[in-house]
């Protein structure tokens, strides 16, 4: 196809209108709704992975209508009534379906594309310091899986030159994605229908986990189908003969068996956590991943204050360094602990509370204040997400920090209001402070390790039980 013909393709043609709305679309989505998409954990422009995953979740919506206006385009020579005119030329048929099919292909994908060079714009400005090439086979697929399904969709409108037929290719398409659509509630992402055939969705699970990847083996599924489909779709609209016709379902039919043969069957196996991602780069005894290596800087000299005040009030039972958590967690599930580490989640609300905090002295306080709360009492229901911990939880959290530095206050950031916080505490505290000092630190000891084994009702360790 030379650059003439292409430049009349496009002028009569969807290209135009499906590269636009492949690029406006998702920005709008992704830039101007409120979402998890924008939030702290993983938002679509704060590392190079989770922008990729996040590029391809407003597939489930974006792919029907790639496949809807691909069928429009495949109605352009039926409702014209040239398609006798053209199958009498000598010009073979692959060459016209490429020629009809080349414009709205590269549009859509030049038009996703382009929605990724944004985020890796965004990303690299942002200053992510993990830097890496591993996402570039995820945002890939979602260009094929783009072009595909507009390939699929001409042919079929080809095949079934009806008004209809695109409208009804559309909702097909969006029936099918919904069905085979993932969710996040576990700690990896799964779907109701079995887990190899949610994968040949081109749209991935709500991204909760910037750690997070897909593995090699669903990259080569997911292009085995696609590839397939495109096939499909290219020989539907070369096709003259209802026997050809058949012929060409042979490619989808192929690529759908060697996908599901290669497509995982559980989600451990789909999704995986990057381990040069999670390493962790420690300063001292201050340890994060190097997907958060920019954070170490600021964490460091908190972090250390800690250790130092955790060691004076629980001796020997005192974490002896302060690493990130790397483990993934179901919705609603239990958070990582450990006796030996002071485990950090920088998706804890009371952490980014923390570092917005006035200067650098008061940032560091509040960062020294929030560790020390999670040393002496481990969140077992986190405040990340939807999730917002238990009010007890936190309330146990500022009553250890405020027996370590001397000062009861709530912590600022979480879902519970201060008043809540303080109405809780207060009496607590009370009841604490007027025992000897002995007996003070046993309690608090003893709220460490109910917090450790997740009791729900932490606070009973320091009052002894009684009603609060």
């Amino acid at each position: 196809m030379n650059l003439r013909v292409l430049r009349i393709d496009l002028k009569r043609s969807v290209a135009p209108w499906a590269g636009a709305a492949v690029l406006v679309v998702p920005l709008a989505f992704l830039g101007l709704l409120p979402g998890p998409w924008a939030g702290e954990g993983a938002p679509w422009t704060g590392q190079w992975t989770s922008m990729a995953l996040w590029t391809r979740y407003p597939l489930f919506f974006l792919w029907p209508l790639a496949v809807g206006l691909g069928a429009l385009q495949g109605l352009r020579d039926p409702r014209s009534k040239m398609s006798e005119l053209l199958t009498s030329t000598p010009r073979p048929g692959w060459q016209r379906a490429l020629a009809q099919a080349g414009p709205t292909a590269l549009t859509l994908v030049a038009g996703f594309l382009l929605v990724v060079c944004v985020g890796a714009v965004r990303v690299f400005v942002g200053g992510a310091s993990y830097g890496h090439l591993g996402w570039l086979p995820i945002s890939l697929v979602g260009a094929l899986a783009l072009a595909a399904g507009a390939l699929l969709g001409m042919g079929v409108a080809r095949a079934l030159p009806s008004v209809l037929t695109p409208p009804a290719l559309a909702v097909a398409a969006l029936v099918l994605t919904s069905l085979l659509r993932q969710n996040s509630d576990g700690a990896l992402p799964a779907a109701a229908a079995p887990h190899a055939l949610s994968l040949l969705s081109p749209a991935v699970a709500e991204v909760r986990e910037s750690l997070l990847t897909l593995t090699a083996s669903v990259h080569l599924g997911q292009t085995l189908w696609l590839l397939g489909m495109a096939a499909t779709g290219l020989a539907l609209l070369a096709a003259a003969a209802p026997r050809t016709r058949l012929l060409a379902l042979a490619p989808v039919l192929a690529g759908t068996g060697a996908a599901l043969l290669l497509l995982p069957s559980t989600p451990r196996d789909t999704y995986v956590v990057d381990r040069v991602a999670a390493q962790q780069v420690c300063e001292g005894p201050v340890c994060v991943t190097k997907a958060h290596e920019a954070r170490l800087a600021e964490l460091a000299g908190p972090g250390k204050e800690a250790l130092r005040l955790l060691r004076g009030a629980l001796g020997g039972r005192a974490p002896a360094a302060v690493h990130e958590t790397t483990v993934p967690r179901a919705s609603l599930g239990e958070a990582e602990r450990s006796p030996g580490f002071l485990l950090v989640d920088f998706d804890d609300p009371a952490f980014g509370a923390a570092r917005a905090a006035g200067g650098d002295s008061a940032r560091e306080r509040e960062l020294t204040r929030v560790l020390v709360g999670q040393g002496m009492a481990p969140l077992c229901r986190p405040r990340t997400g939807s999730e917002s911990g238990t009010l007890e939880e936190t309330v146990a959290q500022g009553i250890g920090a405020a027996w370590v530095l001397g000062d009861l206050k709530p912590l600022a950031g979480t879902m519970h209001e201060a008043r809540f916080q303080t109405e809780l505490a207060r009496p607590a505290w009370e009841k604490l402070t007027a025992l000897p000092r002995a007996e003070q630190r046993g309690r608090m000891l003893a709220l460490h390790t109910a917090a450790l084994s997740c009791a729900d009702r932490p606070l009973d360790a320091l009052t002894g039980g009684g009603a609060r």
